[in-house]
């Protein structure tokens, strides 16, 4: 069983110590950008950082007992410090066969030299977590982008209202809350747990998240059942920030019993693509051959691209990565993210897996 450091970092993040007058204008950007309120905060788009780091896989362990997860260890392969993270951070990895991914660090910040991440082999994914698993042995060289946070975790008393914190995770949903935990138990918030999963063997991190005593409690659905909202949320209450990641089911419960809750944050991560909210159908048409295909008024433009040309390039699918950018040469665009600008729209820059059209088609170059 692995044990919770105890000391606080220089940095309540993990980073190198600054003068005090960095840390004070750090603080209060910090305090006036971190902080969410209930669900999409259009002005806590991420910041996207292109910068591409070589990193070598120095470990790997198994973090579930039915083995469907493992984590690497990554360094740097002269061994110097990585570029710091916050807590519900993610890295993009640029697998060997050209996929591009995205997995949370699940590791502690005040640990400078190393990046952790944990991935569940997903038989009907889209290949990229069997490629995690069969191809990245230790020793291992992947070229990784980020740290990127799409996921801030706004502490209390630095950058957040909320008086407490409630943390809830389903599976694999544990890796971004990992982090926020340890932040939270080393500064003595109050804060609470659900851990839910389909069994105890399942769960990955289960030794790491029960070191923490009775602020968590484990629920599996072979032993509890199902759990509804209010056995997520035990004892949340006004002032109370909630964050949560796992399966939509799990994430569409919360959302939908935190917004009657008067004074409760919610901060959530989801698995899948959002759902197309007051789509119409329209039409694409391929630039480069003059095919054209339907969009219906349920699905992304991503998808229905991706049933033509399998190879597109993809990460996300929530809006923020970039990595589906395409241009538009003719049509009037639906746009429905919040990272590019305004000068990118103008250009026809369009983020297909979750933007769309207006109406009639729209000519890409693809």
């Amino acid at each position: 069983m692995r044990t919770v450091p105890q000391d606080i970092p220089a940095d309540l993040f993990g980073k190198r110590a600054k003068d005090r007058a960095v840390r004070a204008l750090d603080a209060l950007a910090t305090a006036r950008l971190r902080w969410t309120t209930l669900i999409n905060r259009k002005d806590l788009a991420p910041r996207v950082d292109d910068r591409r780091l070589t990193v070598v896989v120095r470990e790997r362990r198994v973090e579930a007992h039915d083995q469907d997860v493992v984590s690497l260890r990554l360094e740097a392969p002269d061994g110097r410090e990585l570029p710091p993270w916050r807590p519900g951070a993610h890295l993009d990895i640029e697998l060997p066969s050209g996929k591009l991914r995205q997995y949370s660090l699940c590791g502690d910040p005040a640990d400078t030299r190393a990046y952790r991440i944990a991935v569940r082999r997903i038989p009907d994914g889209g290949g990229g977590s069997i490629e995690v698993h069969d191809a990245l042995p230790v020793g291992t060289k992947v070229v990784v982008r980020g740290p990127r946070n799409a996921f801030p975790f706004a502490v209390p008393g630095h950058g957040s209202p909320a008086a407490r914190l409630h943390f809830v995770a389903g599976g694999i949903g544990i890796t971004p809350i990992l982090p926020m935990m340890r932040l939270a138990h080393r500064l003595g918030i109050e804060w609470t747990m659900v851990y839910t999963g389909r069994s105890r063997d399942t769960i990955p991190f289960l030794d790491e998240v029960e070191s923490f005593g009775g602020r968590v409690t484990v629920r599996t659905d072979d032993e509890h059942g199902l759990p509804d909202a209010a056995a997520l949320l035990p004892g949340v209450t006004a002032e109370t920030a909630v964050y949560c990641c796992g399966p939509v089911p799990m994430t569409t419960a919360i959302t939908d019993a935190i917004r009657e809750m008067r004074g409760v944050e919610l901060h959530s991560e989801r698995f899948s693509p959002p759902p197309v909210v007051n789509g119409v159908a329209f039409e694409i048409e391929f630039a480069s051959t003059g095919a054209v295909v339907e969009v219906p008024a349920d699905k992304s433009a991503l998808a229905t691209i991706l049933e033509s040309l399998p190879d597109r390039p993809y990460s996300c699918r929530q809006g923020f990565c970039r990595t589906c950018k395409v241009r538009v040469l003719a049509g009037e665009p639906d746009h429905r993210e919040t990272v590019l600008t305004a000068d990118e729209h103008a250009a026809g820059e369009l983020l297909v897996c979750v933007s769309r059209s207006a109406g009639g088609r729209l000519v890409l170059d693809l």
